[in-house]
């Protein structure tokens, strides 16, 4: 839905009393939008990762299993969250159906299993 005039307008004096008030914060937000920001966590998730590699590494040539095991966990979480993130970034919207009322509609999927025994007996009914 677009903004009336008037959300319009006092949009722009927000705006522009923003950019009076602390123009550096305002360049930075407007610079930065939900990719960017994205592809930023995904950069300290992969230094993250590369650190957990090193004690993990470092945990295992010194006898030291609380290191190795810091680790591992600091390296599983890192991947976690990069793959979120990266969900964010190049992921589909998740779209639900709407029907004519306005009301949000369940999809009917037929289960895998279902859909093989549907062609299991066309197979059978055809001969």
């Amino acid at each position: 839905m677009p903004l009336s005039e008037h959300e319009q307008r006092l949009l722009e004096q927000i705006e522009r009393a923003l950019y009076a008030e602390d123009p550096k914060f305002a360049s930075t937000v407007s610079s930065t939008n939900l990719h960017t920001h994205a592809r930023r966590q995904i950069v300290r998730a992969t230094i993250g990762f590369t650190l957990g590699v090193g004690a993990l590494l470092v945990g295992v040539m010194i006898p030291s299993v609380p290191l190795a095991v810091a680790g591992f966990l600091l390296m599983f979480a890192t991947v976690v969250y990069a793959v979120s993130q990266g969900k964010r970034m190049f992921g589909k919207a998740d779209l639900k159906v709407v029907s004519e009322q306005g009301k949000p509609r369940k999809r009917h999927r037929q289960t895998l299993l279902r859909r093989m025994e549907e062609r299991f007996r066309r197979r059978f009914d055809e001969d």
